[in-house]
């Protein structure tokens, strides 16, 4: 509780070439012992190629802030709109310590 006593407000600046975001349908996830690596990325319907559309590198303390936020916002969002659908499991790729999660296409 003390580090939140601790807290300033924070500024945030968002860029209008960032603003527009990126579109991915796919992630590849990655860690060493001391990032966590991961590759966004957009696969179209057809194509046989894949493209990397983002590339977001954190430490492993802020992975897992960044994932207890990711199921704090589903567990709000499918209380609203309802369960989120998936059909699909993350396979394992060969690599240790890859794993790649498919999204629509």
């Amino acid at each position: 509780m003390e580090e939140n006593k601790n807290r300033t407000s924070l500024e945030i600046e968002l860029k209008e070439d960032v603003a527009a975001g990126v579109y991915a349908n796919m992630s590849v996830l990655s860690h060493s012992h001391s990032e966590f690596v991961m590759d966004f990325i957009s696969l179209l319907p057809g194509m046989t190629k894949a493209q990397v559309r983002s590339r977001v590198i954190m430490a492993p303390e802020h992975a897992k802030r960044l994932l207890a936020a990711l199921q704090d916002n589903i567990k709000r969002y499918e209380a609203f709109f309802g369960e989120i659908e998936n059909e699909q499991s993350a396979p394992v790729l060969p690599n240790a310590g890859k794993t790649i999660t498919h999204g629509d296409a």
